[in-house]
């Protein structure tokens, strides 16, 4: 492949495990999930912390207590405070953007080494509060007595005391992401029993991974109250067809299929991901699980198909690569929704859609379906935004190891219609 810059190794990763909102996490910030990962990528791979260059990371939920979480990862994981370090957004490919963030710097000669990966916390959400009610807070607080400070309320009603929570939705169009989800479903001819197939496939195939280990060898464990926590904790291995079949539409009760069963669960956790330029990992004796041969990103109108993004990247990144579709070994598509994940494949495989959106003259196609999500996905195993694209990298390039495969195709879709690519090339 005809390269700019210098070869970006990824050296290793890990991850803490992925747990629903308000469970097992709860009493942690995204701050100290990712300080868990980078201290253990650290330990595990007895690396010197005096040889780190930079910090990206990826958050999409931000604290305002700590806008930079990167920074404060960085200062509580025993990096030398000298290391700057930065945070990107790029909705639930946050990850991945930070990981190819640190690409760039090694490519272009920047940096040789950098720690990249994301953290989220969906159960430490940050409540909102009316206008009125913050306009009279700050009055109050300017106030110098206290008739000042009890004047300063004399407009508010109950209606102003109504929080306002963060809202999964597009500002484009209104819709959220379930909603845009079930019209994907609907305008694709998604049925409610395929997607339910799918999330049935992805709990099975996530617990198989589980046990057997591979998905286990991931997690860094994460100490609550002296108990270590170390497993996913939304895969259902007693999940059955007939158990999903039973639950509501949540999106559109009356007509839908998107059940809280066939979607990614709002998540806790953080993943950690070491890169290094090709001659430092070889001059300091590491062996890279892969390199990153190619990415791309892609985005298209959010009041068209709004997780359709994928389809549109991961031609680029192929093309970017020098591959074929038919040269892929392993594919991992994250799961926001079953109803999402079968209809980027069916766009996958569409002759029309490659000539009328793609500009090209045939579908790029896909790999056979048991080479892709071989270890589960989002939807059994969580989606903390920020987290997943570390995750999602680190899954298959250690499965490419494992089973002795090449090439690997990573796509991610996003909020704001945006879709992710990466192909990546085991060592």
């Amino acid at each position: 492949m005809k390269r700019i810059g210098k070869r970006v190794a990824i050296v290793d990763g890990c991850r803490t495990a992925f747990a629903k909102a308000n469970t097992d996490f709860k009493s942690l910030s995204a701050v100290e999930l990712g300080k868990v990962a980078v201290r253990e990528l650290i330990s595990r791979t007895n690396l010197d912390v005096g040889e780190i260059d930079h910090l990206v990371y990826g958050t999409v939920v931000q604290s305002v207590e700590e806008p930079n979480i990167a920074r404060e990862v960085g200062l509580g994981s025993g990096i030398p405070a000298t290391v700057p370090a930065f945070v990107v957004g790029r909705a639930c490919a946050s990850a991945n953007q930070a990981i190819t963030s640190a690409a760039e710097q090694i490519a272009l000669g920047h940096a040789d080494v950098v720690i990249a990966g994301g953290a989220e916390s969906l159960t430490d959400v940050p409540i909102l509060l009316s206008d009125q009610m913050r306009d009279a807070l700050v009055a109050a607080s300017r106030a110098r007595t206290l008739p000042e400070r009890l004047k300063a309320f004399r407009g508010i009603r109950p209606m102003h005391l109504k929080p306002i929570t963060p809202a999964i939705a597009e500002p484009t169009t209104g819709l959220t992401m379930g909603q845009s989800a079930e019209r994907m479903a609907q305008e694709n001819g998604i049925s409610r029993e395929e997607q339910d197939r799918w999330a049935l496939r992805s709990h099975q195939l996530a617990w198989a991974a589980t046990e057997d280990g591979r998905l286990s060898r991931e997690i860094a464990p994460v100490f609550i109250d002296g108990v270590a926590v170390t497993r996913d904790n939304g895969i259902r291995p007693d999940s059955s067809l007939e158990q999903l079949a039973k639950l509501k539409p949540v999106f559109d009760r009356r007509y839908g299929t998107v059940t809280a069963g066939n979607a990614s669960p709002l998540s806790d956790g953080a993943s950690a991901i070491l890169l290094m330029s090709d001659e430092k990992a070889e001059a300091l004796g590491y062996q890279p699980l892969g390199f990153i041969r190619s990415y791309a990103y892609a985005s298209l109108s959010p009041a068209d198909q709004l997780l359709q993004g994928p389809v549109f990247a991961a031609p680029v990144a192929l093309d970017r690569a020098e591959l074929t579709m038919k040269e892929i070994d392993l594919m991992d598509m994250h799961e926001a929704f079953a109803a999402q994940v079968l209809s980027n494949m069916q766009w996958f495989d569409s002759r029309s859609v490659a000539t009328e959106r793609l500009g090209r003259s045939d579908p790029i196609g896909l790999p056979p379906e048991d080479r892709i999500n071989v270890t589960g996905g989002s939807i059994a195993i969580g989606h903390p935004f920020g987290a997943t694209g570390g995750r999602i990298t680190l899954t298959l390039l250690n499965e490419l190891r494992r089973r002795g495969d090449q090439f690997g195709l990573i796509t991610v879709c996003a909020a704001g219609a945006m879709g992710f690519a990466m192909v990546v090339e085991s060592n």
